[in-house]
């Protein structure tokens, strides 16, 4: 079966949020199930890939602490999810480059795998998650989760290109490449995997419920 060897991918943890609707605090030190949130995301992304990161713009000791290379935003005025996949990229050494955001403790355990073999297929730049959410009429749609995405790191001098112009949108950037949605809604899936907590009170919920 066509797929990317585990060892060419690196992962990466963005942490690199102000938090804003959890009061500001810095989400990825929250706790859950007893470990910081961003720690616990680093855990399950370092079962999938072949080395790990974390891009994080703040209490840096305290996310170097987790053993784990972390790296604050190359651009300034905390840019959003685009700024932590820039950093992403200029520090990856392998071919390519999964990106997860910290406050998704219950991502796919074969989220990496799944990617990198739709990637391979379809010969594409970008493998993007899409999972099912809660739409406006009472049902569920598939809808992407552009911060679960695998990049090819040669994709950087187009970001780099994206970024200066002022874009700030992931879609819009991705739309730029040959990218694939890879979904997430098999009988097995876990519909709780791509869950986050944007408030406290989500990050309880989602611990009572794992």
């Amino acid at each position: 079966m066509t797929t990317i060897d585990t060892q060419d991918i690196t992962g990466l943890v963005l942490a690199g949020g102000r938090g804003a609707r959890m009061g500001g605090v810095d989400k990825g030190l929250q706790n859950f199930h007893g470990l910081p949130l961003a720690l616990h995301t680093l855990m399950r992304l370092q079962m999938q890939v072949g080395a790990a990161m974390v891009n994080a713009n703040r209490n840096l000791a305290a996310y170097e602490a987790f053993g784990a290379p972390v790296w604050p935003d190359v651009l300034a005025d905390c840019a959003g999810p685009l700024a932590g996949f820039l950093t992403g990229l200029e520090r990856c050494e392998t071919p390519w480059l999964l990106t997860v955001p910290c406050d998704t403790p219950l991502f796919p355990l074969d989220l990496a795998a799944r990617l990198a073999q739709a990637a391979a297929c379809e010969q594409a730049d970008i493998a993007m998650a899409a999972a099912p959410e809660d739409d406006s009429h009472g049902g569920t749609a598939v809808r992407a989760q552009p911060v679960f995405t695998l990049l090819r790191v040669d994709l950087l001098e187009s970001l780099v290109q994206f970024t200066q112009a002022g874009g700030r949108k992931i879609d819009a950037w991705t739309a730029q490449h040959r990218c694939v949605l890879v979904p997430f809604d098999a009988p097995g899936d876990d519909p709780r995997a791509f869950s986050n907590a944007n408030t406290l009170a989500e990050l309880h919920r989602l611990e009572q419920a794992a």
